[in-house]
């Protein structure tokens, strides 16, 4: 694992952002898996649609800020006896619930823990690379200034 990753099967607030990015068709596609080895969960909160206020912190200064509201969809489950949990923007009811359920196979260290970490890992690099490339494309724009003596 490279520095500066930390380890999605551990560290659970990690798992859920990345969870949270993770293209619909692959949380699908592994959740599915998942209830093919252990049947259907106990959707203890069904996947419900609301609104959350947007906080993020200015870059200069640090200060955080309401950015406005967003739409999102959250939804809990009990799996292999672990509770599982998902939260992703929009309203795509099955992609979050597909995500929680892989939450909860992660918290109960079931057979596709291992797939689903990496997977995690899979989008924390799409995301870093995206990242790279909106800084590549930001770097042209930069100003230097000079100090004149006078």
């Amino acid at each position: 694992m490279s520095q500066g990753v930390i380890d999605p099967t551990v560290d659970t607030e990690r798992r859920a952002e990345l969870l949270a990015a993770t293209p619909a068709e692959a949380l699908v596609a592994l959740a599915d898996r998942c209830l093919e080895l252990a049947g259907s969960p106990t959707v203890t909160l069904a996947p419900e649609v609301g609104m959350v206020m947007m906080t993020v912190r200015e870059p200069v200064e640090s200060i955080r800020f309401h950015l406005g509201e967003v739409l999102v969809c959250r939804a809990e489950v009990l799996h292999r006896g672990a509770e599982g949990w998902a939260m992703r923007m929009g309203d795509d009811r099955v992609a979050t619930l597909a995500a929680a359920v892989l939450d909860a196979e992660v918290a109960a260290d079931g057979p596709l823990a291992a797939e689903i970490a990496d997977l995690c890992h899979a989008t924390a690099r799409a995301l870093a690379d995206e990242r790279a490339r909106e800084w590549a494309a930001l770097a042209p724009t930069s100003v230097a200034f000079e100090e004149l003596d006078t």
